[in-house]
This record gives structure tokens, sequence and C-alpha cells, in this order.
């Protein structure tokens, strides 16, 4: 038979069946998915930076590109915001992919002021002295070069720096970005690649202590892995059990309201187990990202290896971006299912509040008591988290907005203090900080009493606002546990203090470095944050409150 008679059968095998030939082109909605577009856009733009500008010339091109997309992105939310995307016109984009709604915009627009403020200590270059004539930043010279070898050597007289921080922080802000707004479980996972990659690199790139980056790096990398495994796991086995990956199908089948049944479906949907064991897998994978206990340990360490800029930008943004996919997973995907993963939650609340708290007074380094500190406040969001309330959803988005500033500030400051050596973070060099450098030193006790949630702070407005929407939500006991865990917690953040401005300052002790007006914006911004979302946080809860609501 000829090449020809083979064509024209086929053609007319198509035309007979006409609905395969015709396939639809994807609808998307470029507009209410622009502010993640912008964020890809600049850091594939980072990318040809890297191979195109001079070497002495990519710091500033890249630094510039990375704000000027960060505060266009932002920008971006607030126009979708404005024009009613986050109450009215609330909706489903991109075939179903992602969600535009209040606690979607909200979110990232929290993720995008943090990542801008972080940029700025990222591209913080007066801390350490000059290296050979050359201004230095916390990242490695070379980071391909050994640590200690003679190629690194080499890279650190020449004067090399590692500028490709600048597109790995803007692919993990981009997935930040949908993690929270995804609304079917394939989009979540590649969400969770995409921001998770970029971290683990990030974690290994220390200018000083190289060995102890990479060490965390591989910890951060490992646990990572197997969190995505389980992730993946539990996303296929909720799939057999829906026969959907979208949110709002899965919601319907557990529910029993779905439409359409057919054979297969009617098999899959009255085994529980599939359902319970996929969704339980899914929560641990986030739950792992959200660093609450028992998927918490590799928290210190990488807190800990990791430069200080990246540990504070991913206390921050990680944290916001993991509690939004929680709170869709939880509030539009498995509402059915709520008096199964309720008790465990409380568990996982319980645990995670107490062992933070009680952990992290036993620390003596400055980085790592901060990593307890975290753990011990992802068990407080997750008492907003229980409260299944519109005021649960609130509480958590404000929480998150306080949290994240507050923490990026902590970190900027833990960067000035400084030895031989680099950072110092032990405890012991911290004593008498406060008649060394009384405004660095309050500055940095501010943010602690932030922290341990004292009145006229935003941490103050954030415990309150949670406690209060788990109380009303039935879960009073967990409130009372909360309280005695931050009463616990606050003992070794008021411990810092007394150690900073009552002890005396041992000779040969630490000293502040000047920094550069990015990082002073930086702990600005926190300081700024701190008091006015504690002296006058209503506005700020009335707009979470106004964003509060998932489109289903």
């Amino acid at each position: 038979m000829s090449a020809t008679a083979v064509h024209s059968l086929w053609t007319t095998a198509a035309t007979a069946a006409d609905p395969i030939s015709k396939i639809d082109a994807p609808k998307i909605e470029y507009g209410q998915l622009s502010p993640t577009l912008i964020i890809i856009g600049a850091a594939i733009v980072g990318i040809l930076i890297e191979a195109f500008v001079p070497r002495r010339s990519r710091y500033y091109v890249q630094m510039f590109v990375a704000a000027v997309a960060l505060v266009a992105a932002f920008a971006a939310v607030v126009a979708l915001a404005a024009g009613g995307y986050g109450t009215t016109k609330a909706g489903i984009a991109a075939m179903g992919a992602i969600a535009v709604d209040g606690p979607a915009l909200f979110l990232q627009g929290t993720i995008l002021l943090a990542s801008l403020v972080g940029l700025f200590t990222f591209a913080e270059r007066r801390l350490d002295p000059e290296a050979h004539g050359n201004r230095v930043d916390s990242f490695a010279a070379q980071a391909a070069a050994v640590p200690g070898s003679e190629s690194e050597q080499k890279a650190v007289k020449a004067g090399f720096t590692t500028t490709e921080v600048f597109p790995l922080l803007m692919f993990a802000v981009a997935g930040m970005l949908v993690f929270p707004a995804a609304n079917d479980l394939l989009t979540l996972f590649v969400a969770l690649e995409v921001f998770s990659l970029p971290l683990y690199l990030l974690c290994a790139l220390a200018r000083r202590k190289r060995l102890m980056s990479q060490e965390a790096a591989v910890k951060y990398f490992l646990l990572g892995a197997f969190a995505s495994a389980f992730t993946l796991f539990g996303i296929a086995l909720l799939y057999g059990y829906a026969g959907s990956m979208s949110y709002g199908t899965i919601a319907q089948v557990v529910d029993g309201t779905v439409q359409n049944v057919t054979p297969a479906l009617a098999d899959t949907m009255g085994n529980d187990a599939l359902l319970l064991v996929g969704a339980a897998l899914i929560v641990m994978g986030l739950l792992f990202k959200v660093g609450a206990v028992p998927f918490h340990m590799w928290t210190p360490d990488v807190y800990q290896g990791a430069p200080t800029p990246v540990t504070g930008f991913m206390a921050a943004a990680t944290k916001v971006a993991a509690f939004g996919a929680l709170l869709r997973i939880l509030y539009v995907g498995l509402p059915g299912l709520r008096w199964d993963w309720r008790p465990v939650m409380w568990a996982v609340a319980i645990v995670t509040m107490l062992a933070g708290a009680i952990v992290a007074i036993t620390q003596t380094d400055i980085k790592r008591l901060l990593a307890y500190s975290s753990i011990a406040h992802a068990g407080f969001i997750l008492a907003g988290v229980i409260a299944t309330t519109p005021d649960g959803i609130s509480s958590v988005l404000f929480y998150l907005a306080a949290y994240s500033f507050v923490t990026i500030g902590a970190f900027a400051v833990v960067t000035l203090v400084r030895d031989a050596g680099g950072e110092a973070t032990h405890l012991s060099k911290w004593a008498g900080l406060g008649r060394r450098s009384p405004l660095v030193a309050a500055v940095f006790a501010v943010f602690l009493l932030a922290f341990a949630g004292i009145p006229l702070t935003s941490g103050f407005s954030g415990k309150f606002a949670v406690f209060k929407a788990a109380a009303e939500g039935g879960a009073a006991p967990l409130v009372v546990i909360g309280v005695i865990s931050s009463a616990i917690a606050a003992f070794f953040y008021i411990r810092v203090i007394v150690l900073m401005f009552f002890s005396e300052p041992r000779p040969g002790g630490p000293t502040v470095a000047v920094p550069s007006p990015l990082t002073m914006t930086a702990i600005g911004v926190g300081v700024a944050v701190t008091v006015v979302l504690g002296v006058a946080p209503q506005y700020f809860l009335d707009l979470a409150g106004q964003a509060g609501v998932f489109v289903r």
C-alpha cells in the first residue's frame, strides 16, 4: 500500500471520529497569573545575565532586575486585589490549576514583600572585611570550588562572587507564589519542587564555615526528598480515591455530592483507606515544610549551617507558602474529613508548641535558638488552622504576615555581630552587647519581645488573634497549652535580653559591623512592622478578614 493511501486512510479515520481530531487550546488568564509570571520572567532574565553580562557588572544588574521584579509583582497583586479578585471576582484560573482568591493574594503579597526585604540582606556587601581589595557578601566566591582548596583561594583573590543567588532566589519565590494558590494536587507538587530545589542550593553557599553549610544543604535535601516522596505518594492515593486531582472534585467525592459517577469511580469511592492514607501523606509533606514536630529535625541544623540571609528568607517565606497550601488543602480539598484530621492536628500542634519552647531553652547558638523558636511558632499557627472557622483563616494570615518580617529582621541583626571567624552566633559572645552597641541590642530586643508575644508588638496581636479563633472554634484546651508554651518561650527570649544588657562585655568580644543601607532597610522594615502591627493592628486584621474566604 502506498504512503499516500495510508495517509488518506488515516485522515479519513480522524475525520470520522471528529471529536478526537479537535483539541482545544488551553485557556490561560495571564492577567490573573501576572505576579508569578513576572517573577519567573525575572528568574530567566537572571540566568541570561549570568551568561552574557561581564562579571564585574553582574551583581548590580542582578540586584536591579530582582528588586524591580519583586516590586512589579507586588504591584500586580495589589492591582488584582483592588480589581475585586480577592472577593467578588475570585475564581479558578489556568484550566483549574490556580485559585485567585483572597487568601492566595494576601499570602502572595506577604511572600513578595518578605522576599524584597530578604533580597536586601542577600545583597549586603559591607559586613565582611574586603578580600584582596574586593567587597564580599555572605556567599561562596565560587560554589563549585572544594572548601579550602587552591581553586577557592584563587577565586577569592580574583574577587569572584556567586551572583547566581539572585536568579535562584527568584525561582524559589516563583514556586512559593504558586504553592498556596495551587488548586490541584499536580500543581501543588510542581510548585513544591520549584521552590525547594533552589533552597537546597542556596543553603550550601556560605562563604564562611563552608563544610557546615554543605552539610546543612545535604541534610535539607535528603529529608526534603523524603517529604516530597511522601507528598507524591499521597497525591497518587488521593487520585486513586477520587479519580481527579482537583481540590473541588476531591471535596465532592468525599462528601458524596459528586455528579456522573463512573463504575470505576464508584469502586474506589468506597475505599476510605485510600482517602485517609493519601490525605495523611500529603499533610505530612506539608508539615515537614512548616517545620512541625515530629517533622522538624532538619530545622535547627539547616538554620545554623545555611548563610544567614538565606536562613532569614527561608524561615519567613517558606512558612507563609507552606501554611497557605496546608490551609487550602484542608479547607477546600478535605473539609469533609474534618473529624479525621482535626484530632491529629491537635496532637501535632500540642507537641510542636511544647517541644519547640522546651528544647529552645537548652540552646547555646543564637541561630539554633531562633530555629526552635520558629518550631514553637509553627505550633501556635496550627492552633489557628485547627479552628476551622473564617476567623481561623484570617488569624493565620495575619500571624504569618507579622511573623515573617520579625524573622527576617532578627536574622539580619544576627549578621551584624561578628568576630574574626565571621558571624559570632554563640550566645556567650552576645554578653554585654547592649553596652557595646546599645542600638543593635535594643532592636534585637524588640524582635525577641515580638517573638515572645509581649503586648504592643506584632507577636502579641498575632498570638491573640490565633488563640481567640482557636478558643471560639472549640479548641480551648489547646489555647491553655499555647499560653503555657508562650510562657516557657518568654523565658529564653528574655534570657538573651538579660545577657545583652546586664552582663559585662568580654574583652576581645565580637564587634558590630556597620551595614550598608540595604541591611539597615531590612532591619528598619522589621521594626516598623513589629511596632505598627502591635500598636494598631485593626486595619491589617480587617484586611486579613476580608481575604479569608477560599474560592471553591
